[in-house]
């Protein structure tokens, strides 16, 4: 997407309502700061969510705004907005119809992209290149598929709709979460496949797509016979493997470093500094505010140097849809949501 050279600071938080606090706004300001993911709690209303961007980027125009609106059950904008298919359903499409299925993809990634920018939000993570898996209580339906050549195909049609839009694109989750029944966000799982089962599995989306993703995050499991760390944490997944071997140049977002599943790696600041000696670009801190304000402290005294890759995730806003309600592909799309949601 966006070449941008120009260094930003690696980390990203979050905000606690709908409007920016003083306090928030002094950590904003801070250069070690780079970004803001967005979650429920901070919208109530087109017009609210518009200021609020507005106040974000009146701190620092160059600070990323984030949210997770993948559809389905993880979507965090919901009222007024267009109410987006869990992939699964487009996967479901694609298996009785592959052109379609293809097309659907593109176009409501096309859609969720288009109204985001419309916010001046940067980036929606996604997509979900994990594999299917029906036991899967994280994963489950945000999955597109369980087939690996389908997850790939799907995600790079829903990849080039993000492009379109001009919204940069986040593989998510490195090497793949798919196949481990724990939840990252309350426990540490673990996934016991061999690297050979993970390459011919899991690994094959993130392979396939690897030369359009902008992004990649990595999760938080530890596959034991590759190494002993969380991919997050691993030099051996995203140096060796992702870096080195799949020749990804591009940024790598840590997944949150508050989730139960990064508590192995000891404090904020073990776990900050684990992250970004195994290569991660950005780190995400969410749901803690004195975790936040101590990471941002540890960051400051570290005077850890900016990165030049995260600025190649700000949207295109030359791409922006200025009349999208108008459009006939936003009608299209519309209709096309309204269809997979019956």
């Amino acid at each position: 997407m966006k070449q941008d050279n120009l260094e930003t600071g690696v980390l990203m938080l979050d905000l606690d309502g709908l409007t920016l606090a003083s306090a928030e706004r002094e950590l904003l300001l801070s250069p070690q700061v780079g970004g803001v993911i967005l979650f429920s709690r901070n919208y109530a209303s087109p017009q609210q969510l518009a200021d609020l961007v507005a106040s974000i980027k009146q701190c620092n125009p160059r600070l990323l705004v984030a949210v997770d609106q993948e559809g389905g059950r993880v979507q965090r904008f919901r009222e007024h907005f267009l109410r987006l298919p869990a992939l699964r359903t487009i996967g479901k499409v694609y298996e009785q119809d592959p052109e379609q299925g293809l097309a659907a993809a593109k176009l409501c990634a096309w859609a969720m992209a288009a109204e985001l920018l419309q916010f001046d939000i940067d980036i929606s993570f996604a997509p979900v290149l994990d594999l299917f898996n029906a036991d899967s209580p994280v994963i489950k339906e945000r999955a597109f598929s369980a087939d690996a050549a389908q997850v790939g195909g799907l995600g790079m049609a829903y990849i080039a709709g993000m492009h379109e839009a001009g919204m940069a694109a986040t593989g998510k989750h490195f090497p793949g979460h798919g196949n481990v029944m724990a939840d990252s966000h309350t426990e540490l799982p673990t996934d016991v496949r061999s690297i050979e089962q993970i390459r011919v599995e899991d690994l094959r989306p993130f392979a396939s797509c690897i030369q359009v993703l902008d992004a990649i995050m990595p999760a938080h499991i530890v596959y034991p016979a590759v190494d002993k760390h969380c991919a997050g944490f691993s030099r051996v997944w995203i140096q060796s493997i992702l870096r080195d071997e799949l020749g990804f140049d591009g940024v790598i977002f840590s997944d949150d470093l508050t989730m139960s599943a990064a508590h192995s790696a000891g404090t904020v600041a073990q776990r900050a500094e684990l992250a970004l000696a195994a290569g991660c670009d950005m780190l995400l801190l969410c749901n803690n505010p004195s975790q936040a304000s101590e990471l941002l402290e540890y960051l400051e005294r570290q005077a850890q140097p900016g990165n030049v890759r995260i600025g190649r995730m700000l949207a295109n806003s030359e791409l922006k849809q200025k009349d999208l309600t108008e459009s006939e592909k936003w009608q299209a799309a519309k209709q096309l949501i309204a269809e997979l949601s019956d």
